[in-house]
C-alpha cells in the first residue's frame, strides 16, 4: 500500500505484484464441468488450471463456447447448474510436448471413466 494514501497502491507495489505473478508457477491438470439438472459431465485438460474456469466461463456467457452441448446447458439451465472441479493435477513436466501428451493421455482416461465428453 502506498504510505500517504490509505487504499491506494504505489507504483512499486504494482511492479511487485505484476512480477510476481509472471513468475508464479502454472499447475496444468483435467478438469471437469458437471450441470446437474442435464446429468451430463464434461472433461477437460488445460496447461494452467487456475486460469481455464474463467475463460471457459466467460466463453459461456458471451456465448461463443467451442462445445456446443456445455453451451446448450449453460442456455437451458443457467450457470448456477453448473460445477467446476479439479479432477487431476499432472506432475511438472521439462518438455512441453510431453505435457501436452500427458494431458491428452489424462483427459482420455477421465472421459472414460467418469462417461463424460471430452472438451
Amino acid at each position: 500500500m502506498h504510505a500517504g494514501r490509505p487504499g491506494v497502491v504505489g507504483k512499486e507495489d504494482r511492479k511487485a505484484a505484476v512480477a510476481a505473478y509472471k513468475e508464479r508457477k502454472s499447475v496444468a491438470g483435467v478438469f471437469a464441468v458437471r450441470c446437474g439438472a442435464a446429468g451430463m459431465v464434461w472433461v477437460g485438460g488445460a496447461p494452467d488450471l487456475d486460469k481455464i474456469q474463467n475463460r471457459i466461463w466467460f466463453q459461456l456467457k458471451m456465448g461463443g463456447c467451442p462445445h456446443r452441448s456445455l453451451q446448450a446447458a449453460w442456455n437451458a439451465h443457467g450457470p448456477e447448474s453448473l460445477a467446476f472441479d479439479i479432477v487431476e493435477r499432472l506432475e511438472d513436466e521439462d518438455l512441453a510436448f510431453a505435457r501436452t501428451a500427458a494431458l491428452k493421455a489424462r483427459v482420455a482416461h477421465w472421459a472414460a471413466t467418469m462417461g463424460a465428453e471430452a472438451i
